[in-house]
């Protein structure tokens, strides 16, 4: 396995800190870390010590808001079929519970559907919209998908339907000599924060976002209180989390509110997938959303069908709901063993081919499970910080999907070569492909000649908030950081570090064998417990040649039969 290249790199953006410090209560400590993250006038700082959900943006602000709106009024008081066509992942899941709830509270006759993976691929297409012509459907809307679905949509209203478009991605263009020209779309209505003329303020939403602010209108518009809107405030929060969006502006209200709500939960689907993961509600996270909760709703969509974990979500009953997390949470072992054996052959192919050299790495694994190749294409960026497509065999020729990094924007790259796909979309961290096996060769080629990428893009940076001797850390200034939350992408957790520290004990533990436990030595003789989750046995052969050394580390309370003590998480170390 290659060996991570690391440049540790000090944050030194100025202000008065002491004057921050002694205005809003708050360590010096937390002050450097406001401005760290480019909140410096005081509305800002007040706003994000405490986030209010009164600062979420109105739905109106929203192009084509009203119109549709209007347009779904109608088709409810004339009493048409209605089809939610949703996606297979945990936005599309959540934006199809969001709009099906709330269309139907609003006296709407509507249905939902959600895409295969296998059968349909990612969004609308002419099978869905085939059947929903043949049940009886008026109207379709879309929720996380549409927005580039120009011939699909186009066969649609051939067939005489309403199409009414909820949608977060890119909108798709062509670019010729330079210039963009965004592509033409017939539905009814689009409501996409990323239309170029939308007055929307913030477009870094889900779709699951867009969704609750449709139905916060539409309730609006038919005299429902705003309260029972505010209900889908936990699922426009599990999906911002599980699809990866920037935690900041309103969607770290919605996070931060949304949390709250989960931990009380009214629906029987939540609760019993949090019973099923021994979460206790009380100590729910984001970190929960993203990782233990979140690919459980995914495992639905990637090895069976999304159709179970919305089914999940809409039980009523606790039994029903038990037995369908239990059955979510299996198919995510599987999921996560499948995916184990995948890396494992991505990781010997691309040593075995030299891989690591191209600037895009494209890794094809024809036998991988295609709902796996994000997942495995997120372990092998981690690995090398390159931008990376994983490519499998599918039924119409190859799919792929990718994930990037910050120097480059996967979306736009793709569209420089989009003659190559049958199909094609994402966002610049992000994104999936079709096309024929003959191109694959071709779209290797093309995706690296295309990539002004350098070495020094390829190099991880470890951005460093604050030097802090482990001295200066308490149990105080660790709840005080708790303010801060909820960390995730674009608000990450506050990165501490530490330089001459001596390691006096040190021991593998766990049944995987995977942390060490450690007792820290500073340079005034004070001992500190310490833990590494990680390479054990690599971080282990590193302490054999050196035992004083620097760490990059988080500080936690940990407890442990009755008692509370600070305990330093170690990341990264040299």
């Amino acid at each position: 396995m290659a060996v991570q290249k690391e440049k540790w790199f000090v944050a030194s953006k100025k202000a008065d800190f002491r004057a921050i410090s002694a205005k809003y209560g708050i360590d010096q400590v937390t002050a450097r870390i406001i401005r760290n993250r480019d909140i410096t006038d005081e509305k800002a700082i007040a706003g994000y010590l405490k986030p209010e959900l009164s600062a979420l943006y109105s739905p109106h602000r929203m192009k084509d808001m009203d119109h549709l709106v209007s347009v779904l009024r109608e088709k409810i008081r004339n009493k048409c079929a209605i089809r939610i066509i949703g996606d297979y992942d945990i936005d599309g899941v959540q934006s199809t519970y969001i709009l099906l709830k709330g269309i139907k509270r609003a006296g709407g006759i509507v249905t939902a559907a959600i895409p295969d993976r296998m059968k349909d691929g990612y969004g609308i297409n002419e099978n869905l919209i085939t059947q929903a012509k043949e049940d009886g459907a008026d109207t379709i809307i879309t929720c996380d998908n549409g927005i580039a679905a120009i011939d699909a949509i186009a066969y649609a209203k051939d067939l005489g339907l309403t199409v009414l478009v909820t949608d977060h991605h890119d909108i798709p263009y062509i670019e010729e000599n330079g210039i963009r020209r965004y592509l033409k779309s017939r539905a009814d209505a689009i409501v996409n924060p990323k239309q170029e003329d939308c007055g929307y303020p913030f477009s870094g939403i889900c779709g699951a976002v867009v969704a609750f602010k449709v139905i916060q209108a539409l309730y609006e518009s038919c005299g429902i209180l705003q309260e029972e809107a505010m209900e889908f405030l936990e699922n426009a929060a599990f999906a911002t989390v599980g699809d990866v969006m920037d935690l900041v502006d309103e969607n770290r209200i919605i996070v931060k509110y949304g949390l709250e709500q989960m931990r009380h939960t009214k629906n029987p689907g939540i609760r019993a997938l949090m019973q099923q993961k021994e979460i206790q509600p009380e100590r729910l996270s984001a970190y929960h959303l993203g990782f233990v909760l979140g690919p459980c709703i995914n495992a639905g969509g990637r090895l069976d069908t999304a159709v179970r974990s919305l089914k999940l979500m809409l039980a009523e009953e606790d039994a029903e709901a038990a037995m369908l997390a239990a059955e979510l949470a299996d198919l995510n072992e599987e999921r996560k063993r499948l995916t184990a054996e995948g890396v494992e052959e991505a990781f010997s192919l691309i040593q075995r081919e030299g891989l690591e050299k191209q600037k895009v790495m494209i890794v094809y694994l024809p036998k991988l499970h295609e709902s796996l190749a994000g997942i495995v294409a997120g372990r092998i960026r981690e690995q090398y910080n390159h931008p990376v497509f994983v490519m499998t065999d599918s039924g119409e020729g190859v799919k792929g999907s990718g994930r990037s990094t910050e120097a480059y924007s996967m979306y736009e790259e793709l569209c420089k070569c989009q003659d190559l796909f049958t199909k094609f979309g994402g966002h610049p961290m992000a994104a999936g492909l079709s096309l024929p096996k003959e191109n694959l060769e071709a779209f290797i080629m093309r995706m690296n000649e295309n990539a002004s990428l350098s070495e020094e893009d390829f190099i991880f940076r470890i951005h460093i908030d604050v030097p802090m001797p482990l001295s200066y850390v308490t149990k105080h200034l660790i709840e005080e950081l708790k303010l801060l939350e909820p960390f995730g992408k674009g608000n990450g957790k506050p990165v501490f570090a530490d330089k001459n520290i001596r390691v006096k004990e040190k021991r593998i533990v766990g049944k995987n064998r995977n942390v060490v436990k450690l007792t820290l030595e500073d340079e005034q003789g004070f001992c500190y417990p310490a833990v590494f989750f990680g390479d054990a046995e690599g971080f282990m052969d590193f302490l054999e040649k050196k035992d004083i050394l620097s760490i990059v580390y988080y500080p936690e309370i940990n407890s442990y039969m009755g008692r509370e003590e600070v305990q330093f998480v170690i990341s990264n170390y040299c």
